[in-house]
C-alpha cells in the first residue's frame, strides 16, 4: 500500500516537472495563453464536472437543470471570471488584499469570506482527488476484471470510502503531491501538467463517450439527460443547484482567478480568456454527464433501478458507472488506468489553485512561500480528515461550501458595482488589445447578480421550509438550511472579526510595484 503512495507521488512529479515560481527579476508569468488558460479550464474538469456534475443533473432533473445551468453561465460564470480577472490584474494581489485596495479597508473581509470558501473546499477536495489516484492503483492492479458488473464496481467503491485508513491515506497522498508542487513553485508545475493533461483528459472522455451512447441501452440516459419538463424550472432548488454548480465548476467566486491573474501579461485578453474557460468548462461537463448518464442505464438491470440510482445523486457515480463501463472496452484496464490518472492529474490542477489562494495570502501577509504552503497544506490535510472519514460530512461541506460561492460571487459582483461595471468594461475588459468586446450585456449582468442572489436564496428557503417544515433548519441535517446558516455564521463572524487585522497586515505595495514581483 506505502509502495503504491511512493510510486503515485513519483510518476505525478515526473508528470508536472516542478520549476521554481518566482525567477530572479520579479515573478513569473504564464508562457503563453495557452498555458494560462488549459491551468483556468484544468480548475474545473477535473473533478468538478466529471465528478460533481453528472450526479447533481441527475438529481435535479437532468434536462431542466441543463437549461438553468446554461442560462447561470451567461449570467453569472463568464461576467464573474472576467471581473475576477480585473482584481486580480489591478491590484496585483489575491483576494483578501485585492479587495482591500479595490473596495476599501472596511471590506477587507469580503476577501477573507473568499479565501475562507476556497480553502474550506480545499479540505474536502483533497479527499475527492484522492478517489482519483485510489481508482488509479486499482486499476494498475487489475481490480477491474473484464466484463465486470455494477454490483462489483459498487462493492470495490463502498469497500473504499468506508475503510477510513484507506480513505484518510490517500487524501494524504494528495496533499503531499500537493504540497511538493507549490512548495517548489507552481506555475511551471501547472502549466506544463495542464497543457498535457487536459487535452488527454478531453481525448479520453470522447472515447468514453462515444463507448457509452453505443451501448444496448444508451438512448434512455441521453433521454434522462435532456428530459425536455419545462414545468420543473418552478422548483427553486433546481436553479439553486444550477448555479451552485456553475460557480463550484468554472472557478466563478473561488478567488482561484483574482489570484492567477497576478501572474498573467499585462496585456492578458481578459474577455477572450474567460469565455474559452467558460465555454471549456461546459462542454467538459456534457461529455462526462452523458458518458456517465449512457453508462448508469445502459448497464443498470432496469431503466426504473437507473432512475433510482440517479435520483439518490451518489457521489461515487462516476467512480462506479465509468470504471465498469472500461471492463467493456478493448484493453479496458490500460484505458482506465490513463484515465483515472489523468482525472488525478486533472483534480490536482484544481486543487493547487486552491492552495496557492491560501499561500498567495500568506505570502500577502509577508510568510514566505515555503512557510505559507506548509501552513496550508498542513491545515489542509488535518481538517480533510473529517470528510476522509465520512461521505455523509463530505457531502454536507460540499453542499454548504458550494451554495457559499454563490455569495462569494455576490461580493465580487458589488466590488464592481462600487469601482463602476461601465468603466471597468470600456478601460479595462475592452482594451485595445483584447480579440473580443464585451457588450454593455457584461455591464447589466453585475447589476442584475445582487437580485439573482436574493430571488434565488429567498425563493429557496421559503421553499425549504413548506417541504420540510420539522428540519428545514437543523444543523444536524445534512442537506438542510440550517447547516448552511449556522456554517455560513461562524465564518462571517471570523471575516468581521479579523477586518482590520487583516487589512492593516496585508503588505501596502501597489499594483505596479506587485506585479514587478513578490520574490522572497
Amino acid at each position: 500500500m506505502f509502495a503504491n503512495a511512493f510510486l503515485i507521488i513519483w510518476i505525478v512529479m515526473k508528470l508536472t516537472r516542478v520549476e521554481v515560481l518566482f525567477v530572479s527579476k520579479g515573478q513569473e508569468q504564464w508562457s503563453s495563453r495557452w498555458g494560462f488558460i488549459a491551468a483556468s479550464i484544468g480548475m474545473a474538469i477535473g473533478t468538478g464536472n466529471i465528478w460533481r456534475f453528472p450526479r447533481v443533473a441527475a438529481a435535479n432533473g437532468g434536462g431542466p437543470f441543463i437549461i438553468a445551468w446554461t442560462i447561470a453561465l451567461f449570467t453569472w460564470g463568464i461576467p464573474l471570471l472576467m471581473a475576477e480577472m480585473v482584481i486580480g490584474k489591478k491590484t496585483g494581489y489575491g483576494a483578501i488584499a485585492g479587495f482591500r485596495d479595490f473596495l476599501g479597508k472596511k471590506f477587507t473581509w469580503m476577501g477573507t469570506w473568499i479565501v475562507g470558501v476556497c480553502l474550506l473546499i480545499m479540505f474536502y477536495y483533497s479527499v475527492v482527488m484522492g478517489w482519483c489516484v485510489k481508482y488509479f492503483t486499482l486499476a494498475l492492479t487489475g481490480a477491474f476484471a473484464p466484463n465486470s458488473t455494477t454490483e462489483m464496481t459498487e462493492v470495490i467503491w463502498k469497500t473504499f470510502t468506508t475503510t477510513p485508513s484507506q480513505t484518510i491515506l490517500f487524501h494524504f497522498i494528495s496533499m503531499a503531491i500537493a504540497t511538493i508542487i507549490i512548495y517548489k513553485g507552481v506555475s511551471g508545475g501547472i502549466e506544463k501538467a495542464s497543457k498535457i493533461m487536459i487535452p488527454m483528459l478531453f481525448v479520453l472522455l470522447i472515447g468514453a463517450f462515444v463507448r457509452a451512447v453505443t451501448l444496448p441501452g444508451a438512448l434512455q440516459g441521453l433521454q434522462y439527460l435532456f428530459n425536455p419538463d419545462i414545468a420543473m424550472l418552478s422548483n427553486p432548488k433546481i436553479w439553486l443547484e444550477a448555479f451552485t454548480q456553475c460557480a463550484w465548476s468554472t472557478g466563478a467566486g473561488w478567488g482561484f482567478i483574482i489570484t492567477y491573474a497576478v501572474y498573467t501579461h499585462a496585456k492578458e485578453d481578459i474577455p477572450c480568456n474567460c469565455a474559452i474557460m467558460g465555454f471549456g468548462n461546459n462542454v467538459g461537463a456534457l461529455l462526462a454527464g452523458v458518458t456517465v448518464m449512457s453508462a448508469i442505464f445502459a448497464l443498470s438491470p432496469s431503466p426504473e433501478f437507473a432512475g433510482e440510482v440517479l435520483s439518490a445523486g451518489n457521489s461515487g457515480l462516476t467512480f462506479i458507472y465509468l470504471a465498469q463501463l472500461f471492463t467493456t472496452m478493448p484493453f479496458g484496464q490500460l484505458v482506465a488506468a490513463v484515465f483515472f490518472l489523468a482525472m488525478a492529474i486533472a483534480a490536482l490542477s484544481s486543487l493547487l489553485p486552491m492552495i496557492e489562494v491560501g499561500v498567495r495570502t500568506f505570502m500577502d501577509a509577508g510568510l514566505n512561500r515555503q512557510k505559507s504552503t506548509l501552513i496550508v497544506t498542513g491545515f489542509g490535510f488535518l481538517l480533510g480528515i473529517p470528510s476522509a472519514y465520512s461521505l455523509n460530512i463530505l457531502d454536507n461541506q460540499d453542499w454548504v461550501w458550494g451554495v457559499a460561492l454563490l455569495v462569494s460571487g455576490l461580493f465580487v459582483a458589488l466590488a464592481m458595482i462600487n469601482y463602476g461595471p461601465e468603466k471597468i468594461r470600456t478601460e479595462i475588459i475592452n482594451a485595445p488589445w483584447a480579440d473580443l468586446k464585451v457588450p454593455k450585456w457584461w455591464t447589466y449582468t453585475m447589476y442584475m447578480i445582487p437580485f439573482i442572489f436574493v430571488i434565488l436564496l429567498g425563493w429557496w428557503m421559503w421553499q425549504a421550509s413548506t417541504w420540510y417544515p420539522d428540519s428545514w433548519l437543523d444543523p444536524k441535517e445534512v442537506f438542510s438550511v440550517g447547516t448552511i446558516l449556522v456554517q455560513f455564521a461562524i465564518l462571517f463572524v471570523f471575516a468581521f472579526s479579523t477586518n482590520k487585522l487583516f487589512a492593516n497586515k496585508m503588505s501596502h505595495k501597489n499594483a505596479e510595484e506587485a506585479m514587478e514581483g513578490v520574490a522572497e
